[in-house]
């Protein structure tokens, strides 16, 4: 099983509680912890399911490499954490 969390900065805007899944991949993860929430779902992914742009995922404390397909694999008990990527100057 596997563990997706989301910051505080994100539910400020929307719902989304800590979900665990089972899944292999983080595309699988983030699809099943936000398959009955499609208002945090259009916060986290594109039309596609790509992750937008100003989000970042963490696997274990690593940040993921694909952000197109989420096709990064999950070890067992993995812990996945969804933020928002800040910018600006």
């Amino acid at each position: 099983m596997v563990r997706v969390s989301f910051t505080k900065n994100i539910q400020r805007h929307v719902v989304c509680p800590t979900e665990t899944v089972d899944a292999k991949t983080v595309g699988e993860a983030l699809e099943r912890a936000l398959t009955n929430n499609e208002r945090a779902r259009s916060y986290v992914l594109d039309d596609r399911g790509a992750l937008r742009r100003h989000m970042v995922v963490f696997v274990n404390g690593e940040a993921i490499k694909d952000r197109n397909t989420l096709s990064d694999p999950l070890p067992v008990n993995a812990e996945v954490y969804v933020m928002q990527a800040l910018s600006g100057g």
